[in-house]
């Protein structure tokens, strides 16, 4: 594949009723990109990935926790983390996010 051209992210997923929705948008074997779509209160808890990765909020408001820190995300909010940073994120409304791993 050469190229994939996705008009509008946010319409790539539902937000799920009392849940946590994942669906790939692109893998390959220099990056996994997922677009996560999370109900209001819904958490990832607190994780690891061993490769870098960035996040991307692309509706909704959350509370992310990187490391030792806490932060509010909301639209257009992205973060950027090293292998084995400890992180969590959870929705406090509707949240659309994107997920981008990075392969060496």
């Amino acid at each position: 594949m050469t190229h994939r051209f996705v008009a509008d992210l946010l319409k790539e997923v539902d937000v799920p009723r009392s849940g946590i929705l994942s669906r790939d948008v692109h893998i390959s074997d220099k990056a996994k990109v997922m677009v996560f779509a999370f109900d209001a209160g819904q958490e990832l808890s607190e994780h690891t990935a061993s490769t870098p990765a960035i996040l991307h909020f692309l509706d909704g408001e959350a509370h992310v926790t990187l490391g030792e820190e806490s932060f509010e995300a909301k639209a257009n909010s992205w973060v950027y983390m090293t292998p084995g940073l400890k992180h969590s994120v959870m929705a406090k409304t509707p949240l659309v996010m994107l997920l981008t791993l990075l392969r060496s």
